[in-house]
C-alpha cells in the first residue's frame, strides 16, 4: 500500500476495508480470476460504503 494513502494506521484501515470488500465480491467473480486492487490517496478518506461502490463499479466494468 502506497504511503500517499496516509500513515500506517490509515493504510492498515484501508487495507482491511478493501480486503472485506473483495471478500464479499469473490463469489461473483469467474473461477480462477486474479484481481489486483490498488488504493489511491483518496481512499484514505473514503468510507466503507464509498470503497464498496468504487470496487463494485470497477468490477462491473471489467466483467462486461
Amino acid at each position: 500500500m502506497n504511503k500517499a494513502v496516509g500513515n500506517a494506521v490509515l493504510r492498515n484501515r484501508v487495507h482491511r476495508r478493501l480486503r472485506a470488500v473483495m471478500a464479499a465480491q469473490l463469489p461473483g467473480l469467474p473461477a480462477g480470476s486474479l484481481t489486483v486492487v490498488r488504493a489511491l490517496p483518496p481512499s484514505g478518506s473514503s468510507s466503507f460504503e464509498e470503497l464498496t461502490a468504487d470496487v463494485q463499479a470497477a468490477l462491473s466494468r471489467v466483467l462486461r
